[in-house]
C-alpha cells in the first residue's frame, strides 16, 4: 500500500478519486488498525521516497502489483507525464529482473 499511495503522489497532489480508490483496496485487505492508519495518513502526506523500494515487490506478484497501481494512476482519468513516465521505469524494472 505504501508504494500504491506513492503513485497516487507522482503528480505531486492526490486527486480524490485515487484517494477513494485506495479507501477501496484498504476496505478489501487485513491490516491492523496502526496499519490502516498508516495508509490513511499517506493520504494526507505520501510516503518518503527512502521509504518505497520496488525490489521488496516479489517477482510472482510483479503484475497483480503493475495492474494495481495502473488503476491508481487512471483513477482521476489524467495521466501526468511524471506518472507514465514513473510506470514506464517500474514496469521495467519489475519485469526484467
Amino acid at each position: 500500500m505504501r508504494f500504491v499511495c506513492s503513485f497516487a503522489w507522482a503528480d505531486g497532489e492526490i486527486q480524490r478519486e485515487e484517494q477513494e480508490l485506495v479507501r477501496r483496496m484498504l476496505s478489501r485487505i487485513s491490516l491492523e488498525s496502526r496499519d490502516r492508519k498508516t495508509v490513511l495518513n499517506w493520504l494526507d502526506v505520501p510516503p518518503r521516497p527512502e521509504e518505497v523500494d520496488p525490489s521488496l515487490i516479489p517477482a510472482k506478484h510483479a503484475w497483480i502489483f503493475l495492474d494495481t497501481v495502473r488503476s491508481v494512476m487512471d483513477a482521476d482519468q489524467v495521466i501526468d507525464p511524471q506518472e507514465h513516465k514513473l510506470m514506464a521505469r517500474l514496469e521495467k524494472f519489475l519485469t526484467h529482473r
